[in-house]
């Protein structure tokens, strides 16, 4: 078995992880394969530095086969190194977003409100689900007002809560002429501010470009709108079974969903046709 010619680049949330946030012991088991074998993975998270490192933990030992490939983090706004604890490369937000920001988080002072700077997290407003989400990391977050974050550096900004909050503004954004930015919807509570061009699939050319791979086959897996751009740059695109309907739409391949192992599932499959 050789898998030399394989890069395959997973989502975490929803996609390698289950719902319970764990990554299945098949799952570990069948990655461990594919790299031992030659093969290359990396995930590709929304999740900034301090709550994207609790994944690549659980995935891989430091010196494990696989531990040195960066990941693609923030949404592909920066490529990270764990294993030497640095940015590969990073995209930071324009000026205006302080101002787009801002504007959003007062017309809806009920949403959780991150600014995520280097490896840093700013809170400057929370409720239940931001609460959630920031429990998933070991690094204490920064709570302050939104006027006390520092002014560079600025990588992406998250607002977080209810579905139907998120949907309400999503709606104000469209209005209000945010140009500037990207604005993705990155889970049902959660909706992103990022650097203009900025998605998945351009973090995850900027890491093939880092790491000189582009020869690769590459096989991208998600399950989320987010996941889009890169499932189609993707040579294989994979949705999970659990995907939204527009990912499944546009991907080559679907398999069992996230509870299921779904990494197991497409590392056998890359053992029947390779």
């Amino acid at each position: 078995m050789n898998f030399n010619n394989i890069f395959f680049i997973a989502d975490a949330d929803g996609t390698l992880l289950t719902d319970d946030k764990r990554i299945l012991e098949t799952d570990r088991a069948a990655i461990r394969e594919l790299t031992e074998h030659g093969g290359l993975f990396a995930i590709a998270t929304g999740r900034g530095v301090a709550l994207a490192r609790t994944v690549w933990s659980e995935l891989f030992d430091s010196g494990e086969q696989g531990a040195d490939t960066p990941a693609v983090i923030f949404n592909g706004a920066a490529v990270y190194d764990f294993k030497r604890e640095c940015f590969l490369w990073q995209s930071t937000l324009p000026e205006i977003a302080k101002d787009y920001i801002k504007r959003a988080s007062e017309r809806f002072p009920a949403l959780g409100v991150e600014i995520l700077r280097g490896d840093e997290i700013y809170v400057t407003s929370t409720n239940r689900r931001e609460e959630e989400h920031l429990a998933l990391g070991l690094t204490e977050p920064i709570r302050c007002g939104f006027d006390d974050v520092p002014p560079d550096n600025w990588i992406k900004t998250l607002l977080v809560g209810e579905p139907e909050e998120i949907d309400e503004a999503i709606e104000f954004t469209k209005t209000q002429g945010f140009d500037e930015v990207h604005l993705v919807r990155s889970a049902p509570v959660f909706y992103e501010m990022l650097p203009k061009g900025v998605n998945k699939g351009t973090g995850f050319k900027k890491l093939l470009e880092i790491m000189n791979l582009s020869d690769k086959f590459i096989i991208a897996a998600g399950d989320f709108m987010n996941d889009l751009e890169m499932l189609q740059m993707a040579d294989l695109g994979i949705a999970v079974a659990n995907a939204e309907d527009c990912v499944k739409d546009t991907a080559d391949l679907i398999v069992c969903n996230n509870n299921s192992g779904a990494m197991h599932e497409i590392i056998e499959y890359l053992k029947r046709v390779n």
